[in-house]
C-alpha cells in the first residue's frame, strides 16, 4: 500500500481504508489477475473443444494448477508480470510471457504455444474489464449501497407516523411524516440498485478485426463464431457477434449510466438530510474526540453528508466521461478507451468513499420529535387546503377563493381559523368536523403509505 502522506490521489491516501475493499478488483495488479484468468480459461477451454486437437486435452489436475495462478495470484506475481510489462512494453504480452514462463515451472510445456492462440490483446482486455466491473459491482458496491437502504428503511419505519411541516418551493405545505419522506428515498434507491444491478455486460472473442481471421486461417474447419459465443457465455457475459477489433463498451456506459443516477438519488439524499439537520429535525451526534470547527467549540457539522455529496460529485463526473467516450473509438479502434477504462477505478472509489460517510451519518441521527410537532403547530394556514377541500364536497361557492382570501400572506391561529369557519354558511356538524382539524393530524395515509415497504 502506498504510504497515505505521499499518495497523489485521496482514494490512496486519505481514503486509502474506505477503499481497500475495492484493491483486490480494480487495482493494476487486479487487472492482471484477471486477464491471466481470462488466458487461462481460453486455454482451457481449447483444450476441450473437438476439432482443435494441436491443443492437447488437460487433466483435471493440470486445469486446477493453471487455475491456481489466478486464484493464488500473489503480490510477487503481480511484480513479476509488471517487470514484464516494463521489459516488453505492452501489458497484455507481459501477461502471455509470465503465463508461459509459469506453465513452464508446472510441467505444461506442451501447451505453451496454445497461450493467447490467434487472440488480439482486446479480446482478453474486454474479457477482464467486464469481469472486473461485474465482481467490483456484485462484491463490493452493491453491498454498501444495501447497508444504506437497510438503514433508511428502518428509519423509514420508526418515524412512519412522526408528522412533521412539509415545505414545498421552501415554504410550509401540507403536513407529512418523516418517516414518509425518508421511505420515498428508500424506494427510490431500491429501483436504482435494482437497475444496476440487472446490466448485464457484453463480451466479445472474435480476432483483431472481429472477423476470427487468424482463428480461420489456421483452423478453417472449427465454428469459430459458436466458439466464441461459447467461451463468453462461460464466463457469464453476453457474446456479442458483431464487433470491431474492440468490444463496443455499450454496457459499460449502461452500468456507468445506471451507477450515476442511483449517485443521483444519494446527492438528493445528502441535500435533503444536510437541510434537516440545518434546521433541527435531526440533531447529530457528537463523537468523542472530534473537532467540529477549528474556532467554534460547540459545532458539530454534518460533515458525512458534505463528505459524501461532494465524492458522489466527482464520481458522477467521471461516470458521466465514461458513458459519452468509451462507445466511441474511430474505425476499426483507437487506444483512447485503454487509457480511460484505467480510470474507472476511480468513480468506483469516490462512489464507495460516498456509501461509507452516508451509512455512518445516517447512524449519527436523532430525530427531535418535539421540535417537529412545535414547528407544525406554528403553522395552522396549512390546513387552508384541508378547509377548502371539506367545503368543496359541501358544494359550497368558491371555497379555495375564500380561504385564499383569508390566509394568503396573513400571520394565522387555530383560534382565527376557527373564527373563520363560525361565519360560514354550512351545517353545525360541518363547523365541528373543521374545527377538530389539526396540523399533526392532517397527514393524509402517510404512515400506510411507508408500511407499503417491505424489508430488502
Amino acid at each position: 500500500m502506498t504510504n497515505p502522506l505521499f499518495a497523489l490521489s485521496p482514494l490512496d491516501g486519505r481514503y486509502q481504508r474506505d477503499t481497500a475493499a475495492l484493491v483486490p478488483y480494480m487495482s493494476e495488479a487486479a487487472l492482471f489477475r484477471y486477464r491471466i484468468r481470462i488466458e487461462v480459461e481460453y486455454l482451457i477451454f481449447l483444450s476441450r473443444a473437438r476439432k482443435i486437437d494441436f491443443v492437447p486435452a488437460l487433466e483435471h489436475q493440470q486445469a486446477a494448477e493453471l487455475r491456481g495462478l489466478y486464484r493464488a495470484f500473489s503480490d510477487e506475481d503481480a511484480e513479476a508480470l509488471a517487470a514484464w510489462d516494463r521489459k516488453v512494453n505492452h501489458d497484455v504480452k507481459a501477461v502471455e510471457y509470465f503465463l508461459r514462463e509459469q506453465m513452464a515451472k508446472l510441467g505444461l510445456e506442451r501447451w505453451l504455444e496454445a497461450v493467447h492462440f490467434a487472440l488480439t490483446s482486446e479480446d482478453v482486455n474486454n474479457l477482464a474489464y467486464a469481469l472486473m466491473l461485474r465482481e467490483s459491482r456484485d462484491l463490493v458496491l452493491m453491498p454498501a449501497i444495501g447497508e444504506i437502504g437497510s438503514l433508511l428503511y428502518q428509519l423509514a419505519m420508526t418515524e412512519a407516523e412522526t408528522p412533521m411541516l412539509a415545505h414545498t418551493h421552501g415554504q410550509p405545505a401540507t403536513p407529512t411524516t418523516l418517516g414518509k419522506e425518508i421511505g420515498v428515498f428508500t424506494a427510490r434507491l431500491r429501483r436504482a440498485h435494482k437497475a444496476l444491478a440487472q446490466v448485464a455486460l457484453t463480451g466479445k472473442l472474435n480476432g483483431a478485426t472481429g472477423t476470427f481471421a487468424a482463428h480461420n486461417i489456421a483452423l478453417p474447419e472449427v465454428d469459430w463464431p459458436r466458439f466464441g459465443r461459447a467461451f463468453v457465455k462461460n464466463l457469464d457475459l453476453e457474446p456479442l457477434d458483431l464487433t470491431t477489433q474492440i468490444e463496443p463498451h455499450d454496457t459499460v456506459a449502461e452500468l456507468c449510466d445506471a451507477l450515476k443516477r442511483l449517485n443521483t438519488v444519494l446527492i438528493d439524499l445528502c441535500q435533503d438530510v444536510w437541510q434537516y439537520i440545518s434546521v433541527g429535525t435531526f440533531a447529530l451526534a457528537a463523537q468523542a474526540g472530534e473537532v467540529g470547527s477549528s474556532t467554534m467549540p460547540h459545532k458539530v457539522n454534518p460533515i458525512d453528508f458534505e463528505n459524501a455529496e461532494g465524492n458522489l460529485g466527482i464520481a458522477n463526473a467521471l461516470l458521466e466521461h465514461f458513458s459519452r467516450k468509451l462507445p466511441i473509438s474511430r474505425q476499426q479502434r483507437d487506444l483512447t478507451d485503454s487509457t480511460v477504462l484505467r480510470s474507472i477505478g476511480a468513480a468506483f472509489g469516490y462512489s464507495l468513499v460516498a456509501y461509507t460517510r452516508i451509512a455512518k451519518g445516517l447512524g449519527k441521527l436523532d430525530v427531535d420529535r418535539e421540535r417537529l410537532l412545535a414547528e407544525l403547530r406554528d403553522h395552522p394556514e396549512v390546513l387552508a387546503e384541508a378547509v377548502q377541500t371539506i367545503l368543496r364536497r359541501e358544494n359550497y361557492p368558491q371555497p379555495y377563493e375564500a380561504l385564499k382570501a383569508f390566509t394568503r400572506g396573513q400571520a394565522i391561529t387555530l383560534e382565527s381559523l376557527h373564527a373563520f369557519v363560525d361565519t360560514l354558511n354550512i351545517r353545525n356538524e360541518v363547523k365541528a368536523e373543521l374545527k377538530a382539524l389539526t396540523p399533526e393530524r392532517y397527514t393524509g395515509r402517510a404512515g400506510e403509505l411507508v408500511r407499503t415497504l417491505r424489508t430488502g
